[in-house]
């Protein structure tokens, strides 16, 4: 009875983790968002090298999680927008104190949304960010078709991840993303999964050492025709 009973406090924590982990609530969930903040700043940092990012960019941060890649990405659009978006109520919440100066000065603005179905009119941004949270997107090819529209002719989508199919850790990584039921795609279906929602100049860039993987493309000028 007693090992049962262990068993089931095991399970119910492990449930709890990965539920934070895909999640955060408001109130449990900060010390996952501070661990996030730190975990991911420096694969953020190596990320956004592969984009150009000019001073007066209009910016959305898909999946914007404890608030640092908006930081981050405010600091370089000195006189452009960040916007940034979570469905999780805590990310929200941790992202608005994180960016309260920002916030006030009217550059960065903050609010709950699904990437399935993002709250901004037709080729708004000249930069799309996504790290870490392709994994659990609803509907990916969809939720790609979705940021397209959002872009501006030429805007770009900068995808960011820290694990992928044929990584260097995926064998430790991969049974921990199969728990939380995310997508888990190799280099060439990252190429492919662009280029059929419909960007262009696909870009896949890998840091092997680490087992990072940033992908990049953009949308096109011109409308493509249809078939």
């Amino acid at each position: 009875m007693i090992k049962l009973l262990k068993y089931a406090v095991l399970v119910a924590l492990m449930a709890y983790v990965l539920r934070q982990a895909r999640k955060p609530t408001k109130r449990l969930g900060k010390a996952f968002l501070r661990a996030m903040n730190e975990s991911h700043s420096t694969l953020t940092d190596w990320g956004l090298t592969h984009a150009v990012i000019a001073h007066d960019f209009t910016i959305l941060d898909v999946g914007c999680g404890g608030g640092r890649t908006i930081n981050k990405l405010a600091a370089m659009a000195t006189e452009g927008k960040v916007c940034g978006i979570d469905y999780a109520e805590g990310s929200v919440a941790a992202s608005h104190d994180y960016n309260a100066g920002s916030i006030k000065a009217g550059r960065v603005a903050i609010e709950k949304a699904s990437v399935s179905k993002l709250p901004f009119g037709d080729d708004t941004f000249d930069l799309v960010t996504a790290v870490e949270t392709q994994y659990y997107w609803p509907d990916l090819p969809g939720d790609m078709r979705e940021i397209l529209r959002v872009l501006k002719p030429g805007g770009k989508l900068l995808v960011i991840a820290e694990t992928y199919k044929g990584g260097k850790y995926d064998l430790l990584k991969w049974p921990v993303m199969w728990l939380l039921r995310s997508s888990h795609l190799s280099v060439n279906e990252h190429r492919e999964l662009f280029s059929r929602a419909g960007y262009e100049g696909v870009e896949i860039f890998e840091e092997q050492k680490k087992g990072w993987l940033c992908g990049v493309a953009a949308k096109p000028l011109q409308p493509r025709p249809s078939v």
